[in-house]
């Protein structure tokens, strides 16, 4: 990504706001509701809705407070539309709470913000709504990590590899790290791939991703690794969420994860561009 415009360090244990003049509590009792109790620079970073921000912060500080209030900035000053917010989390149970806590700060439920999730729940209902371009129907099936093992588990039996020396468990492994990085059979390097199953790692990863397809089916990797391929071999439909999309916003972003980087950085780039566009994108 290119250098932010706007940082803000939200570590501040123990802040104090200063007491203000009376410009500075003219402004505060003008401001909205959802505005008050943050301190100077949780606002800023709040406020601040042209161009990228980066807001680092360590944890307990207020990230995920500073997100939820932007989005009611966003929202309450007419910059976008709830389904016009891409807003992304780490679990379920923070986008519900993310939900409640917008509805509180606005005075009434929050509808209509289809794309507040998990990185793997958008991804995958990017994925059913498009699904017939990556080779699968609409209702394909997400494997759990038993039915991932058990598919594996058939490859290594049909192949002759012996599971006490190769275990399933233990390919599945190096697929999903394969998968976290963005690789696709064909371009994980030869060493690795060379690395399972007296060099046949690679060519069971391939049968997987087909046996996969056959049943109609993806693993969790599956739900950001094709829908980068996806946006890559359909430009048209990475248009279509990129112009739909005003805001991109992202809690506790894992930049370890290349995979999600790589989603991201898609969705984020101006249309028939290579760099971030204007628009606003909190990590």
């Amino acid at each position: 990504m290119t250098e932010p415009n706007k940082r803000a360090n939200l570590d501040l244990s123990g802040y104090q706001p200063a007491a203000g003049g009376i410009a500075a509590r003219a402004r505060a009792a003008a401001a909205p509701a959802y505005l008050s109790g943050l301190n100077p620079e949780q606002r800023d970073a709040v406020e601040t809705l042209d161009g990228p921000v980066l807001v680092l912060a360590g944890a307990g500080t207020g990230k995920t407070r500073v997100l939820t209030t932007r989005i009611a900035h966003i929202l309450s000053t007419g910059r976008a539309r709830p389904a016009e917010i891409l807003s992304v989390t780490f679990t379920n149970k923070a986008a519900r709470e993310m939900k409640l806590r917008l509805g509180q700060m606005l005075g009434q439920a929050v509808e209509g913000m289809p794309w507040l999730g998990t990185f793997h729940s958008i991804g995958g209902r990017i994925l059913r709504y498009h699904a017939e371009l990556v080779q699968l129907t609409s209702n394909f099936t997400v494997l759990d990590t038993d039915d991932q093992i058990r598919l594996l588990k058939q490859l290594l039996a049909a192949d002759n590899i012996d599971d006490k020396r190769w275990p399933a468990r233990m390919l599945a492994g190096l697929i999903d790290g394969w998968k976290n990085r963005g690789l696709t059979p064909s371009q994980v390097p030869p060493g690795e791939a060379a690395s399972f199953g007296n060099g046949r790692g690679g060519k069971l990863y391939a049968q997987y991703q087909e046996r996969l397809k056959t049943l109609n089916a993806a693993d969790f990797g599956d739900l950001l690794l094709e829908g980068i391929r996806l946006f890559r071999e359909h430009p048209d439909v990475l248009r279509q969420y990129q112009n739909r999309f005003k805001f991109i916003l992202v809690d506790e972003y894992q930049d370890t994860n290349v995979a999600q980087y790589l989603w991201l950085r898609l969705l984020s780039q101006a249309p028939g561009q290579t760099s971030p566009r204007v628009g606003g994108v909190v990590w």
